[in-house]
């Protein structure tokens, strides 16, 4: 059960500090957006 718990709140850190983690090395999903609305090939 502990076990079970741990794993949980580990994955609870990963997916709240993945974006952070992501946004450093410029990965973010809001840079992503608006480099796909600047960056427009029509």
């Amino acid at each position: 059960m502990k076990v079970m718990i741990s794993a949980f709140v580990a994955a609870l850190l990963i997916a709240t500090a993945a974006p952070v983690i992501l946004g450093q090395f410029g990965w973010s999903s809001a840079e992503q957006g608006s480099s796909a609305t600047s960056v427009r090939l029509d």
